[in-house]
């Protein structure tokens, strides 16, 4: 499978089905149907139901490929390719009827992010991207800011679930940003804001213990607008690690300078 913009193409249709599909059982969603996965860390029906249609659509599309998947249900067996998928990125959110959340989608190789695609339902905004072939909003190129001065940066400083192990980072990332920063923002889903960074909207992001279904495809998105994606050390290899910093490029140095000074234990 070489043609990759065909196949983002089909990969927006099923993230948009799936998409509506989770915003039209918000109208009748009642939280007792919500579980509880680890300490405020949950999932329902519409996560699993979500997550089974796109596998299902997905299979259809690329049979030889695997799946890494949030709520379990395929698996990936050393395939030659591999479905990342979140059927509900932004969960807590959506209990609550909040915005954002999302379906996050990405393909990638043994070795590489190969195309990307994150769908919000809430506000109909298909993000998407394929390898070398750029980042997209609704079919329209989108670019990372140019924002050069960490002083002037609009900045997510989204705070994890583990809080006993990011703790200290995220009362330190406060403490050096609050005030010398343009602004700081939480948002609740960790695939969006990663698309904000790579639509110009903000301009870094960072958080640590999330999978690779929360970040894959949004990593790709925010590479092929011109970013930086890397993990909280700096490097590059950051596809099958648990903590991610993403910015336009320009700040990505600083915003590392100000986390390796509290870095989260256990990373």
């Amino acid at each position: 499978m070489e043609n990759w913009e065909a196949l983002t193409g089909d990969v927006c249709r099923v993230a948009r089905e799936a998409g509506i599909f989770v915003k039209s059982e918000r109208k009748n969603f009642r939280r007792s149907v919500v579980q509880e996965k680890h300490a405020h860390d949950y999932v329902s029906y519409v996560d699993r139901e979500s997550e089974r249609r796109i596998v299902s659509a997905l299979r259809a599309l690329l049979p030889e490929a695997g799946f890494i998947t949030e709520e379990g249900s395929a698996e990936y067996r050393d395939e030659p390719y591999c479905w990342v998928v979140d059927p509900l990125d932004g969960t807590t959110n959506y209990i609550h009827d909040v915005s954002p959340y999302c379906v996050s989608i990405a393909l990638r190789s043994r070795t590489e992010l190969l195309l990307g695609v994150v769908y919000d339902p809430s506000l109909d905004e298909c993000f998407s991207a394929w390898k070398g072939g750029g980042a997209y909003l609704n079919g329209e190129r989108i670019r990372v800011s140019d924002v050069a001065r960490l002083e002037d940066a609009f900045v997510m400083a989204e705070l994890p679930y583990n809080a006993g192990c990011y703790a200290l980072t995220g009362e330190h990332l406060i403490r050096s940003l609050y005030g010398r920063v343009a602004g700081i923002r939480m948002n609740g889903s960790a695939a969006l804001a990663m698309c904000y960074v790579a639509a110009g909207r903000f301009d870094t992001w960072q958080e640590a213990f999330i999978g690779k279904w929360d970040f894959s495809a949004a990593a790709l998105l925010v590479l092929e607008a011109g970013g930086r994606v890397t993990d909280f050390y700096g490097s590059d290899h950051f596809l099958d690690g648990h903590h991610i910093v993403a910015s336009n490029g320009l700040l990505h140095a600083s915003l590392l300078d100000v986390l390796k000074e509290a870095l989260p234990l256990n990373l």
